[in-house]
C-alpha cells in the first residue's frame, strides 16, 4: 500500500487547477509523465492515446484559438497543455503490442468498435496520464470546452488522430483554487451485489 503521503499526492490533495505559478516545467518531466503512463492498462495493449505538449508561444497561440471562453486564460497562463489524443488508426499497432492474437482483424472494418475503444482506452489513457503528472510533482487542470473539429484540424489534419481531451500543467496557484467540491458518498455511487 501506499504512504499517506503518496496517496495525499495522487488523490486526497491533488485538485484541479485554474491557475498557475510562473515556474518551467521541463522536457524531463514530460517524458517521465509519458514513461509512467504507458505501463496503465488498455484493452488489448490497444493503447491509442496520442500526446501533444504545446509549449512554444506560436503553437500556444493555436490553441488559444481552438479554447472555449472559459478556458483561455487558464490555457495562456499554463506552461504546458497537453493534448490528449486518439489514434483512430491504433488498431495497425496491434501485431505489435498484442502479439498474442490476431487482434487488429478484430477492429479492421468496424468503425463502431474502433470508436468505442479508441475513446474508451484514450480516456482511460488520461487517466493514468494525471496520475503520472502529479506523481513527478506537477499539477493539472484537464478542459473539455474547446472547438475540437477545429483543434484537429490545426494540430491532427492529415492524420488519423483526434483530441479527446486538453490538460493544462504546471506549478498550480493555490490562491486561485476554488473550494474543494464534494463527491458522492460510497452508498451514493456504488453497490456491492
Amino acid at each position: 500500500m501506499l504512504d499517506n503521503a503518496a496517496l495525499d499526492t495522487l488523490f486526497n490533495q491533488a485538485r484541479t487547477h485554474n491557475g498557475w505559478l510562473d515556474k518551467p516545467v521541463s522536457e524531463t518531466q514530460l517524458r517521465q509523465i509519458y514513461d509512467l503512463m504507458k505501463w496503465g492498462p488498455t484493452s488489448a495493449n490497444c493503447s491509442p492515446a496520442r500526446l501533444v505538449f504545446v509549449q512554444s508561444a506560436a503553437e500556444k497561440e493555436k490553441l488559444l484559438a481552438c479554447m472555449g471562453a472559459g478556458n483561455l486564460e487558464k490555457t495562456k497562463a499554463a506552461p504546458v497543455t497537453a493534448i490528449i489524443a486518439m489514434d483512430m488508426a491504433f488498431y495497425e499497432k496491434l501485431p505489435h503490442l498484442f502479439p498474442h492474437a490476431d487482434a487488429r482483424s478484430w477492429f479492421v472494418g468496424n468503425q463502431p468498435l474502433i470508436e468505442a475503444t479508441a475513446f474508451r482506452n484514450s480516456s482511460l489513457q488520461g487517466g493514468y496520464f494525471m496520475l503520472a503528472a502529479r506523481a513527478v510533482g506537477l499539477d493539472c487542470g484537464p478542459m473539455s470546452g474547446f472547438d475540437a473539429e477545429k483543434l484537429n484540424a490545426a494540430f491532427f489534419a492529415g492524420t488519423t488522430i483526434k483530441a479527446n481531451f486538453v490538460c493544462n500543467l504546471g506549478y498550480g496557484d493555490p490562491a486561485k483554487l476554488f473550494g474543494r467540491s464534494p463527491r458522492l458518498a460510497f452508498d451514493e455511487a456504488c453497490k456491492i451485489v
